[in-house]
């Protein structure tokens, strides 16, 4: 039996879910994540994703139980996959993207407020963040570290032929015969890195 996850709306704590819950808006929190992989028991997991991104240490969260679950995951991003969601993504075994889906990499923003000692210090641990998010990145595509970081200042948008070139994703997902069989003879079905 395959098990979905949904990583829709924005990344949250898992202390937030119940507000989110209360007035019916699409979030995930890491508590969700993890109790569907409990109740999956090692069994497929396939994880879709629709999601701006949010808080980057529920994202680092939610890759980190997806990187050490035991069973396959295969990552479907149908729409946006952005900052902290294109964390999540990269947990796949296998990462494909719709052709009409995006995917984002930026750097990490917080707010501070205070002294010019606070700003150094935020300043400082915003950029510490940049490198931990891009280690999700490296591990995934084997891209240099300061290439990705450059990519992260940049604030770079990629479409899924983009993705697949670079190694963000494997693949393209399937058309089905129906929709196919509609299309211009040029359109390409199915492209994949491997």
């Amino acid at each position: 039996m395959v098990h979905r996850i949904d990583i829709k709306g924005s990344i949250i704590s898992s202390d937030s879910q119940w507000v989110y819950d209360l007035m019916e808006l699409e979030a995930t929190s890491p508590r969700k994540v993890l109790a569907t992989l409990d109740k999956a028991k090692g069994e497929p997991v396939e994880v879709y994703v629709n999601s701006p991104g949010g808080e980057v240490f529920s994202g680092s969260e939610i890759y980190t139980a997806l990187k050490e679950y035991p069973g396959k995951v295969t990552v479907s991003i149908v729409g946006i996959a952005a900052s902290a969601a294109s964390v999540i993504a990269m947990a796949g075994d296998v990462v494909r993207m719709s052709p009409t889906s995006q995917m984002m990499i930026h750097n990490i923003s917080s707010r501070a407020s205070g002294d010019y000692r606070t700003m150094d210090h935020a300043a400082k641990m915003l950029a510490n963040s940049n490198h931990t998010v891009a280690n999700a990145y490296r591990i995934k595509t084997g891209i240099a570290q300061e290439i990705l970081l450059a990519m992260m200042d940049e604030e770079s948008w990629m479409n899924a032929n983009k993705a697949v070139e670079l190694g963000f994703a494997d693949g393209i997902l399937k058309r089905n015969a129906e929709s196919a069989a509609l299309d211009q003879p040029d359109v390409s079905v199915m492209y994949s890195k491997a």
